[in-house]
């Protein structure tokens, strides 16, 4: 079962990034962050499978974002965005960067799905609130927009 859950996360990595026409050199897309923030009261009436996949979610924001945070908070931003040439070499850089990150995160995810189950559900919204709240930060940047 865990092999068949394994496989099917990575094809789906797979056709997501390879389905997409992407611009070359772009750091990271819309279809990787999060669209909606929650209070505690809203995540408090949800049951601990849907805060999982809550919980999925927000830290692939962050995991995707992160790397790129000195460069730039906004979606869809390529090299030639921030002042980089955008030669052969930095857009392997970035696609591979991109192409492992997914991957990673497809290990990330079986790793969150099996033990996080575990965590007390107060734990889970807790982790929740917090992670919405780097986001936050990491959308506000040095400037202070969102």
């Amino acid at each position: 079962m865990k092999k068949i859950i394994t496989l099917l996360l990575i094809t789906f990595a797979i056709s997501t990034t390879s389905g997409q026409t992407k611009k070359k050199g772009v750091f990271f897309d819309n279809s990787k962050l999060i669209n909606r923030f929650h209070t505690i009261d809203e995540l408090q009436d949800l049951n601990k499978g849907a805060l999982i996949e809550l919980y999925l979610e927000r830290a692939r924001e962050i995991f995707v974002v992160l790397p790129y945070l000195s460069l730039t908070n906004k979606p869809g931003t390529s090299l030639s965005d921030v002042g980089i040439k955008e030669d052969s070499d930095k857009i392997k850089i970035v696609e591979k960067n991109n192409e492992i990150a997914d991957r990673a995160f497809v290990y990330s995810t079986n790793t969150i799905k099996e033990l996080v189950p575990y965590s007390d559900t107060d734990k889970i919204i807790w982790a929740v609130l917090y992670f919405e709240e780097m986001i936050k930060k990491m959308r506000l940047g040095k400037e202070g927009n969102i």
